[in-house]
């Protein structure tokens, strides 16, 4: 029996290939006669919901970080049609999925609450007092009576 093929996507993240499915169509552009004969647009569907690849966890950081790419079903779709090639554009998608997923399940670095410093502090202030002095010359002068 040969060995499942896997796409290598974080050191805890492998998926087997067998979870990608891809639908082609022709692709429009330039290319002659062979834009209307070769179907070379590759649509790369992989089923995040049901994939026993990803616990709960990953599957709930790609579906959101993802959400763009993902269907109501929870099917993740992508599209490559740069190549005139199948196999060239099958390539492709299959790299940019490999990417794509590699970034929505990196870590997020924790927010540092940071406060504003003394100098921006005392720039806003002075900002606030040039405002306000603006707005009172523009106010009619008044006329004093002796």
């Amino acid at each position: 029996m040969e060995a499942e093929k896997l796409l290598r996507i974080t050191d805890k993240v492998a998926i087997p290939l067998t979870e990608l499915r891809f639908r082609f169509s022709r692709s429009g552009g330039p290319g002659g006669q062979n834009v209307n004969r070769v179907e070379t647009r590759v649509e790369l569907l992989f089923d995040v919901l049901h994939s026993p690849s990803l616990n709960d966890l990953e599957k709930a950081q790609v579906l959101d970080r993802l959400r763009g790419h993902i269907d109501k079903e929870g099917v993740l779709h992508l599209i490559a049609r740069a190549s005139r090639s199948q196999l060239q554009n099958r390539a492709e998608a299959v790299g940019r999925f490999g990417e794509l997923l590699a970034r929505a399940l990196r870590p997020r670095r924790a927010r540092r609450p940071t406060r504003p410093g003394p100098a921006a502090h005392e720039r806003r202030l002075r900002a606030k007092r040039g405002r306000s002095e603006r707005k009172r010359e523009r106010e009619r002068p008044t006329v004093r009576e002796d």
